[in-house]
């Protein structure tokens, strides 16, 4: 398939730079092959079934964005700013990095984020660069919350810079793991309350691990989509995640994952349809249109970019014509997009659970073919 048929216009005033508060206030776009339902993240319980599983991604957002100066050997031209984003840990106890302006580097160099971290550089290979830390662990997490910022998506930060808000509003209630360097942004919609009221329901839920890379905002950057190679990013799934997976697929339930990184992870792990165990490693799966489904009975995800591999998860999921007139709708109404923005539930099985909740405008849900 072409690059182009993945393609829409968005008007800029719809990329949300804040969220909704409170989080399940956020518009949510409930969509089967043949309806479509507006309403609000605060009634989800009701567009699920007693019996329904939803997946969490309990990964933590880590304050990746790094603001340095290069310190040299004596007698080396020294004192230039640097700006690094962390990508993804490596081997060793390593960092892989892209720093601007990356041409100001060179193997051996050291950075010092201020009085409570450095770090040398390892390798370079362009933009990017392979960071040795003087902290690790808990220690490496302390100091980056003290110099470090979020690092906000690019179509966030072109347009404002990160602030004290950004720590919280960028972090799941149920972030536990460190080593994201961007969120699962499905998650963001969620509270104690309404997780409370999924449970009342009769919703289960349960959790797993995938830090997210900052590959995931790399453009297409081939015209056949079926040449792109993903970026790798490290998930793992527990015996307690894996036997709840299962046991909701053998007693008739939906597993719905809640984002396409929790999506990702149980395709990845997958070994036959409704078969599935625990699971550790770094994936790399590209879901497009032809993927078979083993496990994801349905998908909650927030609106994604024009041309991204995201975009063609969920057309392999509803179908690209499908997914066309979803997004269609959503502008055409208003919805928020991206990491901030709104939310959608898609539903491949043509059902929204109980009749359709109040929408956004506190009218009944409205129901589209």
């Amino acid at each position: 398939m072409r690059l182009d048929e993945f393609d829409y216009h968005l008007p800029e005033e719809l990329i949300a730079l804040r969220p909704a508060r409170p989080r399940p206030a956020s518009r949510l776009l409930v969509a089967t092959p043949s309806t479509l339902t507006d309403s609000t993240v605060a009634h989800l319980p009701e567009f699920l079934e007693r019996g329904d599983l939803l997946v969490f991604n309990d990964t933590r957002v880590i304050p990746a964005r790094l603001t340095g100066t290069r310190r040299r050997p004596a007698g080396s031209p020294s004192g230039a700013r640097i700006e690094i984003t962390l990508v993804a840990a490596a081997p060793g106890g390593l960092w892989r990095a892209l720093a601007r302006p990356g041409k100001r580097l060179a193997a051996g160099d050291s950075i010092a984020f201020g009085d409570a971290l450095s770090a040398e550089v390892r390798d370079k290979e362009g933009a990017e660069i392979l960071l040795a830390f003087d902290a690790t662990g808990p220690a490496l997490d302390a100091a980056l919350e003290r110099v470090g910022e979020m690092p906000l998506p690019p179509y966030i930060a072109r347009r404002r810079p990160p602030d004290a808000a950004d720590r919280s509003d960028y972090q799941t209630v149920f972030a536990r793991r460190p080593g994201a360097v961007a969120a699962p942004t499905a998650s963001l919609h969620f509270d104690e309350d309404l997780l409370a009221a999924l449970a009342a329901r009769g919703v289960a839920e349960t959790r797993l691990t995938l830090h997210v890379g900052a590959g995931t905002f790399l453009p297409v950057a081939v015209d056949e989509i079926e040449k792109h190679r993903m970026h790798a990013e490290w998930g793992e799934i527990g015996p307690e995640a894996a036997e709840a997976i299962r046991a909701t697929l053998a007693a008739g339930g939906r597993v719905i994952p809640v984002g396409t990184t929790s999506l990702r992870l149980v395709e990845t792990a997958a070994t036959a349809p409704g078969r599935i165990g625990p699971w550790s490693g770094e994936t790399d799966i590209f879901i497009r249109p032809g993927h078979r489904f083993r496990i994801a009975g349905g998908l909650m995800t927030n609106f994604h970019l024009p041309r991204s591999t995201l975009l063609m998860l969920v057309s392999a999921l509803m179908g690209v014509d499908r997914i066309r007139a979803i997004y269609a709708h959503a502008i055409a109404n208003r919805y928020r997009f991206f990491s901030y923005g709104d939310s959608s539930l898609l539903l491949p099985g043509d059902s929204a659970g109980a009749s359709p909740a109040d929408s956004a405008d506190g009218r009944p849900g409205r129901t589209r073919g």
